[in-house]
Order: structure tokens, then sequence, then C-alpha cells
């Protein structure tokens, strides 16, 4: 099997609808590789933010997109010998992630990155254009969604969790904020692909929306 014909499951989806996890426990189930997209352009966005660049300035950004190496070892991101899993996580820069994914120099300078991901025995990558862009001949695809307020609630448990203090309200409006700017962004914008499976989440146990995934590949 080469490189380019290693199956894909795509997995997209909003803000909070559950993809990552779902994404990851689907790869640990088969045996695949596991692609995190929306984590590249969070260490695009912290390296913004700790160097100072502005976020409205394009060129800048893809800069740092074609100049950051992220590794991703057992579970944990590094970037120049630093673990940055939970610097990545934080509200701020998933804010500054959603502002730096709008320009396609960012998205052209990322593309090809995640693309080499693809090997055997498969992927399975989630994001926003995984899908519709960046695997549009995947095997499957899975277009994963939520209530904004159930997607809400998910965010304000973990960060709850997390000890980072957070109000529903705020969350519903940053949700509905980002929505807008990734389904209105005029590249690469989130949509359902044709022939994307679309799952509702809502109310669904984890472990319930991995099996349907992995059932609906193995049925394939």
């Amino acid at each position: 099997m080469t490189e380019q014909s290693a199956p894909v499951i795509a997995i997209d989806g909003p803000t909070a609808s559950g993809k990552g996890t779902v994404a990851a426990g689907v790869a640990a189930e088969l045996g695949f590789h596991y692609l995190d997209s929306g984590s590249l352009y969070r260490v695009v966005a912290l390296a913004a933010l700790r160097t100072g660049t502005a976020l409205d300035d394009p060129t800048a950004l893809a800069a740092l997109a074609r100049d950051i190496r992220p590794g991703f070892v057992e579970g944990k991101i590094v970037a120049a010998g630093e673990d940055i899993t939970a610097a990545i996580r934080t509200e701020e820069v998933s804010r500054a992630a959603s502002q730096c994914a709008v320009f396609p120099q960012v998205r052209a300078a990322l593309l090809e990155r995640q693309r080499r991901f693809r090997n055997a025995p498969g992927l399975v990558a989630d994001g926003r254009d995984m899908g519709t862009i960046v695997f549009p001949d995947a095997k499957l695809k899975v277009y994963l969604t939520a209530s904004v307020e159930e997607r809400a609630s998910r965010r304000h448990k973990q960060l709850i969790e997390k000890g980072i203090p957070a109000t529903i309200d705020g969350l519903l409006r940053d949700l509905r904020e980002r929505d807008a700017r990734d389904s209105g962004r005029a590249e690469a914008p989130l949509a359902v692909a044709p022939d994307a499976r679309v799952i509702d989440t809502t109310g669904m146990r984890i472990a319930d929306a991995i099996t349907t995934v992995v059932k609906a590949f193995q049925a394939l």
C-alpha cells in the first residue's frame, strides 16, 4: 500500500462537536494514524501571540506556518523542545487560531504538511475541511455536529475541569462567532461534503459516536 492509497477517514465539524475525541477514538480502534489538523493552526496562533505577530497579517502568519515544526509524540505536541500541548488549548489561542485559519496563505502553507500524515495502514483526520479540501478522496467522510447549547455545555465543563473560569453565555456567544467565521470564510469554509455522513452527537455518548463511525467504515 502506498502513502497515497492509504485509506482516510475524514471527520469534520464545528468547534466542540466532539470530532477530536471521536477521531482519536476511531484511530485507536482501527490502529490508524491520527491527525488533529486544528492543532497545527493552534501552533501557528500560539507562535503569533508569543512573537507579537498581528492576527490580521496573512503574509506574516503564513511565514510562521511555514516555519513551525511541531512534533506529535505520545499524545503530546512538542515545538522547539517545549511541550505546548496545554498552551495551545487555551481560549485565547483557540480564538486566535480561528482568526488565522481564514487566510488562504496560512491554509496553503499547512495543506501539504497535513497531507503528509497519510500513511499505511490508514489515517483518521479531524478538522473543518478534511473531507472537502485536504482529503477529498477520503474513503469515509463524516460530519459531526451538535446543538450550540450542547457544545457550549461541553466546552464549559472542559474549562471548569481545568480551573479556567468561563460562563455559558460567554461560550455561546464565542461559539456562534466562530461558527459564523468558519462557515463564512472565503477559503475552505466549514461545510458538509456532499458525500459525508452527518452524525448529530447531541445527547450521544462519545463511545457510541466512535462505534458508529467504525461500523460505517467497516461496512464500506
